[in-house]
């Protein structure tokens, strides 16, 4: 038993962990992630590569290194998209941990030894986040840095974490067996969006570790720099049903960020697809402003509502 919850002995016998890295249409970029991980410090792992019936090189540079290492595993499918494709690797994963990489992205070379050595020096954690560094390669390139902590709830975690904006799959490790009764939605775009709050409601320990990197890269074709207003719309919808799974309260005073976050996310699909506003109505304070231009559309909720919120920045 871990954490109150019955769990197969086999989990209990090893601390290898699964990487799945789904692969479309990355030649150029492949080779770089793959290295990234063969040359981690910590080297109990496996490589699940799902060629997800990328139509270039791809599915034979997995053969490729599947030959050279033994560690490394692929899976050749029909093009299903990125969540059928780490489902898929999801299925044959062996590890105790399971994480994710995206095949344009890369680690770096400590950032699994830190991570499980954390794993092992606190055992009844269940999903380590580590930091990130988001459009590598562009002008608006940030790091996202963490402190140490082990958060006592999930609704804790997602509001005062600030988890709903950092929802990645890829700079997170879970137990695999929180994947037993979730899996990525097929079929919907900003998928770790969908994913993350189903997992977070069976009320994991979490914690956030200051040490390790991924590197997220900028990818101009990228679903978050093409998003149309219907994959917006999406997002939405699913930040509003995290909102539901979570048991988090929009009027409560420890919602007003998120509540600030997912505003901006409404006004872009209202602009876009001139629809209706589906965020419930509520007032916030002006002090959790940062920039005039928030502290603007934080009065013009106040006083004048959603709604005409809205439809102001639908005729801007």
């Amino acid at each position: 038993m871990v954490n109150g919850k019955m769990v197969n002995i086999y989990y209990l016998c090893t601390m290898k962990l699964s990487v799945i890295v789904p692969v479309y249409r990355v030649a150029d970029t492949l080779r770089r992630c793959v290295d990234s991980i063969v040359s981690q410090s910590f080297s109990d792992w496996e490589l699940i590569l799902v060629d997800d019936g990328s139509p270039d090189e791809c599915g034979s540079i997995c053969d490729e290194y599947a030959k050279k290492d033994h560690r490394i595993r692929v899976i050749h499918k029909t093009n299903g998209g990125l969540s059928d494709a780490r489902n898929a690797g999801l299925k044959v994963a062996e590890g105790e941990f399971v994480t994710f990489v995206d095949s344009d992205d890369y680690i770096r070379q400590d950032t699994y030894e830190l991570v499980m050595k954390m794993a092992s020096e606190e055992e009844d954690l269940e999903i380590i986040e580590y930091p990130i560094a988001v459009h590598v390669g562009h002008a608006s390139e940030y790091e996202l840095k963490f402190d140490n902590i082990i958060y006592p709830d999930s609704h804790t975690y997602w509001l005062e974490g600030q988890a709903y904006a950092h929802s990645y799959a890829c700079n997170k490790v879970f137990r695999r067996y929180l994947f037993l009764g979730a899996e990525f939605p097929k079929g919907k775009k900003f998928e770790d969006v969908w994913t993350l709050p189903q997992i977070l409601q069976h009320e994991p320990v979490v914690m956030t570790i200051s040490e390790g990197m991924y590197y997220y890269c900028w990818n101009e074709n990228s679903i978050t720099v093409q998003a149309s207003g219907t994959d917006l719309q999406q997002l939405l919808d699913a930040q509003i049903e995290a909102a539901k799974t979570l048991h988090v309260d929009w009027k409560e005073e420890g919602s007003s960020l998120y509540y600030l976050h997912v505003l901006n996310i409404q006004l872009d699909v209202s602009k876009r697809c001139k629809a209706s506003p589906i965020l419930p109505a509520r007032k916030l304070s002006s002090k959790i402003g940062r920039t005039a231009h928030e502290r603007i559309k934080i009065f013009i909720l106040n006083t004048l509502g959603l709604s005409v919120l809205c439809k102001l920045k639908q005729w801007l």
